[in-house]
């Protein structure tokens, strides 16, 4: 039936020579595939959901430990490092080596309080400072002049 014939049949302007004529409807198989390809569009592997994250702790005490943080952050973990039980010279050699990985992979390094950092990749936002709360004797005293 053409666009005219529905118009005239619309208007009713000849009754006798048009009818409307309804399509039959489609069968429960048709309306079960039909829908069946729609929720295929909306499914999502199950390989692309991210697992959950884990922060790790470390209290390294040589700077050869520095090494095993550095793969957890190329694994894409972040990492809380407490340096308050290493002397001066070889913390400062960890923290020099972690920055180092930490602009390789494109993440973020910052300090938490006196010799604790928290080194994170690039799927990882961290939002807010803490060390703004810090006193100035606080950070006087953190050994780090």
């Amino acid at each position: 039936m053409g666009i005219k014939s529905k118009f005239k049949a619309f208007f009713m302007l000849d009754e006798d020579d048009y009818q409307l004529v309804e399509e039959p409807e489609a069968d429960e198989e048709e309306r079960t595939a039909k829908s069946s390809k729609s929720a295929k569009k909306n499914i999502v592997s199950l390989q692309s959901v991210q697992k959950s994250s884990k922060v790790i702790l470390s209290e390294p005490r040589v700077f050869a430990e520095a090494q095993e943080i550095a793969d957890h952050l190329k694994n894409r973990r972040a990492v809380i490092v407490n340096l308050q039980r290493i002397q001066h010279d070889q913390a400062k050699r960890i923290i020099d080596f972690l920055s180092g990985t930490v602009y390789a992979i494109g993440g973020d390094i910052q300090q938490l309080g006196p010799k604790i950092f928290l080194c994170t990749p690039d799927n990882v936002e961290v939002d807010g400072s803490i060390t703004q709360f810090l006193t100035e004797d606080d950070t006087n005293n953190t050994g780090w002049s």
